[in-house]
């Protein structure tokens, strides 16, 4: 293995905003001196499961590594607790041990597809593979001559609708960072300011997916992109609410990296009855304004917490008071 590689690979990896469990992988595969390698994990995500899958392969002229791609699958089925695992559970030839084959995957895309591919007796099911806890599993599927006779409630919809994909090509540690790459599959902007036109130009500019257009020949989603003429500053929006934290620069600074990665962070504003609240904004360029969230993600009105909204109470107030006092002073005289 050499070392300069993995120096460089372990930079392109953070600047992408993998965590150290991915680099550790990476260069645990990268010992083995394989010709090319996958490395699979899952990330935080709303609702369902995000998998992910990185790729990397070497150079037919040197032993050098390199990492051009990362896919997503958005699935809606739950994340699974503790150590358990998709399991796919097909009957052996007759006469052969073991009984069953067993193979097992963390990803319910990747289990959903391989049990479809079955042509006999199959059943997907959630559990353990071991011996002791294998007749405690959960069915969620099964599978008779080849076609599927049962699904369960709760895996229902997991398995009839299809998990959103997407890839992303990265070169050198630039594109779109594995936290942009997830929170564009569920639906949200992310900022990129090293974007280059195919005139060779460099541009910056908010990227969401297009989900209502087809998808490209490779098989992604298209990009909606709102450029700086588009008109959404994120700093003058954010001052347009009562967020606390924008009193110090630092936070301010935190916040808005936040949601340039299409996160949600958590911030502290004043509400209406002007008790300090905890709620999770996004950045939404489309349509120039941000959103606000409860924390359970029930959204807010965002008009409630302007500024402005304040200052005309306050002025409604004074204006009020000085009404009451004008009507005593008529009333006294």
């Amino acid at each position: 293995m050499n070392k300069n590689n993995l120096e460089n690979l372990q930079g392109e990896m953070r600047a992408l905003k993998f965590d150290d469990h991915f680099i550790k992988q990476m260069e645990e595969h990268m010992e083995k001196n394989l010709p090319a390698f996958e490395l699979k994990g899952q990330l935080p995500a709303d609702k369902g499961q995000m998998d992910v899958t990185l790729h990397f392969k070497r150079s037919e002229q040197s032993e050098y590594y390199y990492f051009n791609r990362y896919d997503l699958a958005l699935s809606k089925a739950k994340p699974l607790e503790n150590d358990l695992k998709y399991l796919v559970i097909t009957p052996n030839e007759p006469g052969k041990k073991p009984d069953n084959l067993i193979r097992k995957f963390d990803s319910p895309a990747e289990a959903i597809e391989f049990f479809k591919t079955q042509t006999g007796k199959s059943e997907l099911a959630i559990g353990k593979n071991t011996k002791e806890d294998l007749p405690f599993k959960q069915t969620a599927a099964t599978m008779k001559d080849g076609k599927v006779d049962y699904v369960s409630k709760e895996f229902n919809q997991a398995y009839y609708s299809p998990a959103l994909s997407n890839s992303h090509y990265v070169e050198k540690g630039v594109g779109y960072n594995v936290q942009q790459g997830s929170n564009m599959l569920q639906g949200r902007s992310a900022y990129r300011d090293d974007l280059v036109s195919r005139a060779g130009e460099q541009y910056k500019a908010w990227n969401a997916i297009a989900f209502d257009k087809p998808k490209d020949k490779y098989g992604n989603y298209k990009v909606q992109q709102y450029n700086e003429n588009y008109g959404f500053d994120v700093k003058k929006s954010l001052d347009e609410y009562r967020i606390k934290q924008l009193d110090d620069p630092k936070k301010s600074a935190e916040i808005i990296t936040e949601l340039k990665d299409g996160n949600r962070p958590v911030v502290t504003v004043e509400g209406k009855d002007g008790k300090d609240v905890a709620m999770r904004i996004e950045a939404v360029p489309r349509y120039g304004n941000i959103n606000f969230f409860q924390l359970n993600g029930k959204p807010e009105k965002r008009e409630e917490l302007l500024k402005e909204q304040k200052q005309e109470q306050s002025l409604s107030k004074g204006n009020s008071k000085k009404k009451d006092l004008a009507e005593s002073h008529e009333m006294s005289m």
